[in-house]
């Protein structure tokens, strides 16, 4: 019995990571980064990748709040 409380636990994301979501979105990853890194705005990002500035926005949020992702659970 006190074996099964010593078991690992495997973390579990809560919702897709940036990574994805920028994938989803036709968007390259690493550029993406480079653009929040140099600070550029959401409507010179959004013409740069071809998407909305709202998605942009959407993109960075989720950066800025839950980093590249959101992962819980126990080790």
């Amino acid at each position: 019995m006190l074996e099964e409380h010593l078991r690992s636990r495997v973390p579990w994301s809560t919702e897709p990571s940036l990574k994805e979501k920028t994938d989803e979105l036709g968007v390259d990853f690493d550029r993406f980064i480079e653009g929040l890194k140099n600070s550029r705005p959401d409507a010179e990002m959004a013409a740069e990748f071809g998407i909305s500035e709202k998605a942009v926005k959407h993109l960075r949020d989720h950066f800025m709040t839950r980093g590249l992702g959101s992962v819980m659970g126990q080790d």
